[in-house]
């Protein structure tokens, strides 16, 4: 069967299709993404009712590029996937209404999936897909999550953020140096070129004895540290960079250690936006081949949002058996939806 996936959670447009198989993983066909980085870039962040009217600008002719890039016609497909939450409102509304045109006019059913859970499968996506079952790291803008994940719909969360996340951490901390949007990549970028040693800086909840995380404090010290330097900042710009990332690092880092040993499991996912930086991966490659763990990825070209892992997740859970596609064509979304609330018992 072929899935047509949609993502338009927030600020990226994504479309993929995906070929369920006779084996365990699904084959991605293509995928095409529209990012509107630029478009949001004069506002310092995202513009939700701008967001939503460029989705619907784009998902169209995504479409269309992606059954010409795959050599398939949109009547071949079985199954249109699209996301149902959690994001913004608005832009979730707008690949909710086009799958389930999509799906009336086919005669094909239609299925919300949960964006976190298409991060959380991306990985299967990659030339070494994971192997259940393992330890999620779900690492991004707007979430920081410890999962243990034993097969499609079976997630136990083992620790979350009780605050900011850590990629709010890196965006709101790039914010404060005067680092242009999307703050997060900008402030990776300068830190290479930073000590990450200059500024002793906090790292919340690393002793803290469970699986939680925390980041509002050290956003609190980096601004802190910004007004200390007040006309030298622009000088040690990249040390503070530097600093603020290794302190993001090593508590995600240490955490994730401490999920592996407190599960007993040998495998590590690591998913979402943050999953992309290159400290974090080396840092986490290096610890974990010291203790025998794999960890796997997503591509860093999927790291974002992005239809692939919309369409890979609807066809993982159709394979499983646990997929409740529907024919109403009515639709809602969910722009608050917790991860636990989707495990199946």
């Amino acid at each position: 069967m072929l899935v047509l996936g949609i993502e338009s959670s927030c600020d990226e447009t994504g479309v993929a299709l995906v070929e369920t198989m006779a084996g365990p993983v699904p084959r991605l066909l293509a995928h095409a993404l529209h990012s509107q980085i630029e478009m949001h870039q004069a506002y310092g962040g995202v513009v939700p009712e701008l967001a939503s009217r460029d989705h619907i600008r784009r998902v169209l002719p995504l479409a269309d590029e992606v059954l010409r890039s795959a050599g398939r016609v949109l009547r071949q497909t079985g199954l249109v996937a699209y996301t149902r939450g959690p994001g913004l409102a608005g832009a979730l509304l707008v690949g909710a209404g086009v799958a389930s045109a999509m799906g009336a006019a086919l005669g094909v059913p239609v299925l919300g999936i949960h964006h976190l859970e298409g991060h959380l499968l991306s990985p299967f996506l990659s030339a070494d897909p994971p192997e259940f079952p393992f330890v999620a790291l779900l690492v991004s803008g707007g979430h920081t999550q410890l999962m243990r994940v034993d097969a499609v719909g079976q997630y136990r969360m083992l620790g979350e953020t009780m605050d900011d996340a850590a990629g709010e951490a890196f965006d709101k901390s790039a914010k404060l140096m005067g680092l242009g949007y999307p703050g997060g990549p900008a402030l990776s970028r300068l830190a290479e070129q930073g000590d990450p040693a200059a500024f002793k800086l906090p790292r919340p909840l690393l002793h803290s004895g469970d699986l939680d995380f925390s980041f509002a404090g050290l956003k609190t010290a980096v601004l802190t540290q910004a007004r200390k330097l007040g006309d030298d900042l622009g000088a040690r710009k990249a040390d503070l960079a530097a600093s603020t990332q290794a302190a993001i690092v090593e508590v995600l880092l240490k955490k994730s250690l401490a999920a592996l040993r407190q599960t007993g499991l040998r495998r590590l996912v690591v998913a979402g936006g943050v999953g992309a930086n290159r400290r974090l991966r080396e840092q986490l490659d290096a610890a974990c081949a010291r203790q025998g763990v794999r960890v796997h990825y997503p591509e860093l070209h999927l790291c974002t949002d992005n239809g692939a892992m919309i369409a890979m997740a609807a066809a993982m859970r159709l394979q499983a058996g646990i997929a409740e596609p529907s024919r109403a064509y009515s639709f809602d979304v969910k722009p608050r939806w917790p991860l636990d609330a989707l495990t199946e018992q």
